[in-house]
């Protein structure tokens, strides 16, 4: 297990750095308040571990950010089918010390979680969904995930994300891989004050 905790975001810092030189302007704020990141082996043993990080993350994260908190159960829930979909199925046929790894990033008003894999590519939307009171053996991840969080996307992507350098050893770059997006909106919580018009 590789734990890469990027508290300070050192990304964060080169990409400013990187957007004042190409378009001549002292800094640009970029909207992310977190990033950190995980890398496994493809054993389902490891879920303990992702879920230890991401349930630690969480904790501090919340300090600052206490909306998280609401999101955690069905975050983690998601987290935990993302994982176990890309141990069994992605990587199937793929020796078990091949690489999940996982990002997750704190925006002001949502929560990103990208599970990277290396499995062969796959079309989500070719799957129909379960008619109510059918049974059937498997198929059931990709709709449970649509249930738990805001989007889900999976799509291809054979380069690292936008701006990262490529000192970064976390990234395998130039590896194509698919990446599983799991975003979960950060709703403010209502306000016990009354805004209704007094006459």
């Amino acid at each position: 297990m590789l734990l890469i905790n990027n508290q300070s975001d050192r990304f964060g810092e080169w990409f400013s750095q990187w957007f004042s030189n190409f378009c001549g302007t002292d800094r640009v704020e970029l909207n992310m308040l977190e990033r950190d990141r995980l890398k496994v082996t493809s054993h389902l043993e490891e879920l303990v571990a992702v879920q230890h990080w991401f349930r630690s993350l969480i904790s501090r994260l919340a300090i600052k950010t206490p909306r998280l908190n609401d999101q955690f159960d069905q975050l983690n829930l998601a987290l935990a089918e993302g994982f176990t979909n890309a141990v069994r199925h992605a990587h199937a046929d793929l020796p078990s010390a091949t690489p999940i790894e996982i990002e997750l990033v704190l925006q002001p008003q949502q929560v990103e979680i990208c599970i990277f894999d290396q499995g062969e590519p796959f079309d989500p939307d070719s799957l129909s969904e379960p008619q109510p009171g059918a049974l059937r053996e498997g198929g059931y991840g990709w709709f449970l995930l649509r249930r738990l969080a805001d989007k889900v996307t999976y799509d291809r992507t054979s380069v690292a994300p936008v701006g990262t350098p490529a000192s970064d050893s976390f990234i395998e770059h130039d590896v194509p891989r698919n990446c599983l997006r799991i975003i979960k909106m950060l709703e403010a919580k209502a306000s016990n004050v009354n805004t209704s018009k007094i006459v």
